[in-house]
């Protein structure tokens, strides 16, 4: 199960020029977008078989989009292993159903959605991503989905609310690369966004 979590940190205070630059992070959104679809471009195959329905996106790259067996085939999911080729090596004991999503903490109204009904109900959208990865990789990919905002919208955050924690699933049964002794990150995965 993943999980957003509304925070409000008392104990700091950031200026805004102790940020990372808005069209920085707004790249990182971007990256953050795009990861979500790498997320699921192999594991939701099998579980989500139907073809969703999106509006086209209105903006257009010049570039030709990664073939899939690349987008599929490298990327980095340390639950799977940290080698580029782990995720769709190691993946194939992944259950991605049921896959439920919990929002709560400063929010008008927690919920927990049905990732499948969720997104039934929820107004699609075509993206085209470049992803440039500091690692001296690129990938230009095709993302459905939905704006944060419209999810957002449906749990009305409290004012209040400054941060939203992205916090992932532990299931180191189906994915080898949270067992073990030598662990390269802390589990469960945490990311993290500023709300404005």
């Amino acid at each position: 199960m993943s999980s957003f979590k509304f925070s409000r940190l008392s104990h700091a205070r950031l200026t805004y020029d102790a940020v990372t630059p808005k069209n920085l992070y707004l790249h990182r959104r971007q990256f953050m977008a795009g990861l979500g679809a790498l997320a699921t471009a192999g594991f939701a195959s099998s579980a989500f078989a139907d073809p969703l329905k999106a509006v086209a996106s209105a903006y257009k790259v010049d570039e030709k989009l990664t073939p899939k067996a690349d987008v599929t085939s490298y990327n980095n999911f340390y639950e799977f292993g940290t080698d580029k080729s782990d995720p769709a090596a190691n993946s194939s004991d992944y259950k991605p159903l049921p896959w439920k999503l919990t929002i709560d903490g400063l929010v008008k109204q927690p919920k927990e959605f049905d990732m499948r009904e969720l997104i039934d109900k929820m107004p699609l959208e075509e993206r085209i991503y470049r992803m440039r990865c500091v690692e001296a990789w690129s990938m230009v990919i095709p993302w459905i989905g939905f704006p944060l905002a419209s999810l957002l919208s449906q749990v009305e955050p409290l004012g209040s609310a400054k941060y939203i924690a992205f916090t992932g699933v532990v299931r180191p049964e189906e994915m080898p690369g949270q067992k073990g002794l030598f662990q390269v990150l802390d589990w469960p995965y945490v990311e993290g966004l500023r709300l404005d």
